[in-house]
């Protein structure tokens, strides 16, 4: 059990909180940064392709007590504001649409990529944001591209041994829901999930987050609810809660329709009844640098 690894027992609740999309824009930026500085999430993980990746990465470097991760990026999902390919020394057009952006939505990416391409990409974000000043301390996956959930047809094999090569965990649930998946892609995920111990990469338990659209209706009281729910409902093992934390501005409002669910997410885990519920569960707060100490210790 990855709990005892961590010096827990099997029933201890112990929660990761990351806020993706690090350095997608300055909105995002400014949010996550306050939230790190003030501990009230664990992690965040940069989209080393997108326009505000440096800033993130220079904010990285000027705290290296945080835990900052790369956060694989293979589509780019808004219409009006785009990204692409970090690699440069090897072309990798079968990413691309239109030889330019990556596509919106991870059915074509996972139709369209050839995974020689992607070995190359994975490998060239991580170096850049290492390049950058970023020292990571965890890998996971912008909209679940890499998993194959769209059509079966995933990279993982690839996004593990890289994390196996930089001694890095990995955002991969080792708890799977057979009822909610086709068959196939619960064996595919059983194999994925037995590489990865073959390679002694770090796993968290379960991976669990609010409905990610805003929709029309919604409140912060009503969210609110939902992650109390949700924290309640926690169970034992490592989880990580993923969150889009953003500030409501004109530049994110012209980039997508759920500027106000991410500022919202951006409230959330410094309100003080989120913290009573934490508390009142039993919930452990721990970092995604706790599992890679583990992970290289092992």
């Amino acid at each position: 059990m990855l709990a005892e690894k961590l010096g827990y027992t099997a029933e201890d609740k112990l929660l990761i909180v990351n806020a993706d999309d690090f350095g997608m824009c300055q909105s995002a930026n400014a949010a996550i940064e306050k939230l790190l500085l003030e501990g009230a999430i664990s992690s965040a993980t940069v989209m080393v392709p997108c326009p505000w990746a440096k800033q993130a990465a220079a904010f990285s470097q000027a705290n290296p007590q945080l835990d900052i991760g790369i956060h694989l990026t293979f589509t780019s999902e808004w219409e009006g504001y785009k990204w692409g390919a970090v690699s440069r020394q090897h072309p990798v057009p079968s990413l691309l649409v239109g030889g330019l952006y990556f596509p919106e939505d991870c059915k074509t990416f996972e139709v369209q990529a050839d995974p020689e391409d992607v070995r190359k990409e994975v490998y060239a974000q991580i170096e850049q944001g290492i390049a950058l000043g970023i020292t990571p301390t965890h890998i996971d996956v912008h909209m679940g591209s890499l998993y194959g959930l769209a059509t079966g047809r995933d990279f993982l094999e690839i996004v593990i041994e890289a994390c196996a090569r930089y001694r890095l965990p990995l955002r991969l649930p080792r708890r799977i829901e057979e009822d909610v998946y086709p068959s196939e892609i619960v064996q595919m995920a059983k194999a994925r999930i037995q590489l990865a111990d073959e390679l002694g990469v770090f796993m968290i338990d379960d991976l669990v987050s609010l409905p990610y659209a805003y929709l029309e209706g919604d409140t912060y009281m009503n969210v609110r609810l939902q992650m109390a729910d949700i924290l309640r409902n926690l169970r034992p093992g490592v989880s990580e809660m993923i969150i889009h934390p953003a500030y409501v501005t004109d530049e994110l409002q012209g980039i997508m329709p759920h500027a106000q669910k991410r500022g919202m997410e951006a409230k959330l885990f410094r309100d003080e009844k989120i913290k009573q519920v934490l508390a009142q569960e039993h919930i452990h707060r721990i970092t995604w640098r706790d599992l890679m100490i583990a992970q290289r210790q092992s």
